[in-house]
């Protein structure tokens, strides 16, 4: 069996997409196509046993308006929601259906019974999500597929049954996409020297040699490498250069 021409073509964009802004674009037309008009994608590689790590980490993409996000992400909500704790658990995709059989089976608690309520107020009341499979135990990537006002959820699921493995290849390519450019975090970004240094960190290169090298003296490479892991929130060098070849802020082309 062949995808179909406007599938096809679409894989080749996304495959093609110069950055984060291009390929959520596409993505968004692409899920608009099959009834999601809102989506929100999320991935941490510093997950741990008790948390999702620092927010100001998070790749974070949305065309959830600002009244929505600004509560369940702004305010934590997200932290209470089934559907993510779902996400962390499992590996796959999932009807929102489940939610019906939680509430009717009184597993959800206080907490999560009001992030539904909320979801409701701002009409996410049907929809599916995706939790990406992950090789690292501290990252973790999935994403909220928010059918439009209006759509049941068993109209959602007719639409999975049919499509199901098309969105499903859709969204595993922009999550391994997303994974190979540059994303920065709000206040993260680094100047062209921090970058540099940082390079040259990661080369081995010492204090020494990096000077020599950028024509500063070491007294300014210390420097660059102290605002560089300020910026990035992080305590030592070695750390700024891991996150930094994360963000793929550090050996890019055209950055």
């Amino acid at each position: 069996m062949t995808l179909p021409v406007t599938l096809r073509s679409r894989l080749l964009e996304m495959t093609n997409a110069g950055s984060v802004e291009e390929l959520w674009a596409m993505h968004l037309e692409s899920m608009a196509g099959f009834g999601f008009d809102r989506l929100m994608y999320g991935f941490t590689r510093y997950r741990t046993s008790t948390s999702l790590g620092d927010p100001n980490d998070f790749v974070l993409l949305t065309n959830h308006s600002a009244s929505y996000t600004d509560v369940f992400v702004g305010q934590g909500l997200y932290h209470h929601a089934p559907m993510v704790r779902w996400a962390l658990e499992h590996e796959g995709a999932c009807s929102w259906r489940v939610l019906g059989e939680m509430l009717a089976q009184g597993n959800l608690t206080e907490a999560e019974r009001r992030v539904i309520a909320f979801n409701l107020s701002m009409d996410v009341r049907a929809g599916y999500s995706v939790s990406f499979r992950s090789l690292s135990t501290r990252a973790k990537g999935a994403i909220a597929l928010t059918a439009r006002p209006g759509m049941q959820q068993h109209e959602v699921d007719a639409v999975w049954d049919r499509f199901g493995e098309d969105i499903m290849l859709l969204n595993n390519l922009l999550h391994l996409k997303i994974l190979t450019l540059p994303y920065i975090p709000p206040n993260q970004s680094l100047t062209k020297r921090q970058r540099e240094a940082l390079e040259w960190v990661g080369d081995g290169k010492t204090m020494q040699d990096i000077a020599a090298i950028m024509g500063l003296t070491q007294a300014t490479i210390e420097k660059h490498l102290r605002l560089a892991r300020e910026a990035l929130n992080v305590e030592t060098t070695a750390q700024a250069v891991a996150k930094a070849a994360f963000q793929n802020q550090m050996f890019v082309i055209d950055i």
